[in-house]
């Protein structure tokens, strides 16, 4: 499956009305560029939706692998799930089911895809794929799921476990083998399987590799992804030698800058949205610890949560003065190198 098919996959999920949706957020969005003030037409167009929290990896820049939230480890219910569903309307078609934590750590996560299926929504999601066997392959591609990131971050296992600790290659790589017969014993075109590389200083010199090695199992796409740090001012022992594949640059002092220019402007604000496991709302993936919780559809209808006085009012500081948020500061906005 060719980029241009899953392209294509998208766009079956399209409908008038979601083409209605889409064009009313993008007028609303330029005219609240041009006016500096907050205006909105439409619902979100796609979804961030969290399964699940847990994590069986301890990545050193992921506050989930570390443990490190001050929010709850838990689970998305199904029956809220279905209730979520509901709430955030017909207008949505693209559905992400990862925020933090492995995905196939929620022992009922393929049900919540084909909750999503059953109202024509494209489904994605991303995986450290330890939990894929054979069983769990041909579960997938039945599924529906549309696309699915693979995290695979070294090409031995000590360069793979340099970031993915106590991370195991050979999984990765079977789990993708069973994945590729699936979708070819059943004769799918889904999911649209993707190799992620995050790239740090320890792995860069294997990014040749991951194309080779995908092309040699078939995959559908390899993407190289630069590495969000928190603590890069000084350098960073997993910033990349290649400035092409980092975040960050350096300055003439010697410390380090985010690369790209963070103007007061952000699409994500009308585009999208996150929703945790226990159905907080947050503005997007940067708020990772849940710190700008702008409403909870555990009590609230969705569609007042995104059209409130909380929301517009974060909504109206990206316009203001977008590098006052914390969220903001290190955020990635076209960072990914996508080779």
């Amino acid at each position: 499956m060719s980029k241009l098919s899953d392209s294509y996959n998208i766009i079956k999920h399209v409908s008038i009305g979601r083409v209605v949706n889409l064009i009313a957020l993008k007028s609303s969005y330029i005219l609240s560029r041009i006016f500096k003030k907050p205006i909105l037409w439409g619902k979100p167009f796609s979804l961030s939706i969290e399964p699940t929290t847990a994590c069986n990896l301890s990545c050193p820049e992921c506050p989930s692998g570390l443990k490190k939230f001050t929010r709850e480890t838990g689970k998305l219910d199904l029956e809220f799930h279905a209730k979520i569903l509901k709430s955030v309307g017909s207008k949505v078609f693209y559905i992400n089911y990862y925020f933090q934590g492995e995905p196939f750590l929620h022992p009922h996560f393929l049900k919540l895809i084909e909750q999503a299926k059953l109202r024509r929504i494209y489904t994605s999601t991303s995986t450290n794929a330890h939990f894929i066997d054979e069983v769990k392959a041909n579960e997938i591609v039945k599924s529906g799921l549309d696309r699915l990131i693979i995290s695979i971050d070294g090409l031995t296992q000590e360069t793979y476990e340099n970031y993915r600790i106590n991370g195991k290659l050979v999984k990765v790589i079977e789990g993708t083998k069973f994945l590729i017969q699936a979708k070819k014993d059943l004769n799918s075109q889904t999911p649209h399987l993707i190799f992620q590389f995050l790239a740090v200083k320890q792995n860069e010199h294997e990014i040749p590799a991951i194309f080779k090695l995908g092309n040699e199992m078939k995959i559908d796409e390899v993407r190289i992804k630069s590495a969000q740090l928190y603590d890069y001012k000084n350098g960073n022992v997993l910033m990349p030698d290649n400035e092409k594949y980092s975040r960050y640059k350096r300055k003439q002092d010697g410390t380090y800058s985010l690369k790209y220019k963070t103007g007061n402007h952000c699409w994500r604000m009308w585009s999208s949205s996150v929703l945790t496991w226990d159905g907080k709302v947050v503005p997007c993936c940067f708020d990772k610890d849940a710190q700008h919780v702008l409403g909870s559809v555990e009590t609230t209808d969705f569609g007042l949560i995104w059209e409130s006085e909380k929301y517009q009012n974060f909504r109206k500081m990206i316009l203001k003065n977008r590098n006052e948020i914390d969220i903001c500061q290190n955020c990635s906005e076209g960072s990914k190198v996508w080779l």
